[in-house]
């Protein structure tokens, strides 16, 4: 069974960066596509970026192309989301998980997916 953990928030100030990590169990990276998601306060999650399993494909969402950049260390077995010109409107809870689309700017999670604890990511001066 896929088990995924997310770490690195914290309280950061507009313009500044974070890197998330996804430590992923269970499966190994190159037979799953991984997507990162964010669950604002008072909204329904949003798809935020994806890397298909063979690494060649990824997507974003438009709110955050040009900032956030994802990337995977197969070795590792885990997944980055790096965040740069952090904005008040990325605030949220990001949370991982596998995908099952990742492809023409459609992020979806797999169905049924069980949402973890996630990071929290509070951007603000």
């Amino acid at each position: 069974q896929l088990q995924l953990v997310e770490s690195g928030g914290g309280l950061v100030q507009p313009g500044g960066s974070l890197r998330l990590s996804c430590e992923v169990s269970g499966s190994t990276l190159d037979y799953v596509a991984i997507g990162w998601f964010r669950q604002a306060p008072g909204k329904e999650h949003e798809g935020v970026s994806c890397i298909s399993s063979s690494g060649a494909r990824t997507e974003y969402a438009d709110s955050v192309k040009g900032r956030f950049t994802i990337s995977k260390d197969n070795a590792k077995n885990t997944v980055y989301l790096q965040m740069n010109n952090l904005k008040p409107a990325d605030t949220a809870v990001y949370y991982c998980a596998a995908a099952e689309v990742c492809a023409w700017s459609v992020i979806t999670p797999s169905p049924g997916t069980s949402w973890g604890r996630g990071t929290q990511v509070p951007v603000s001066s």
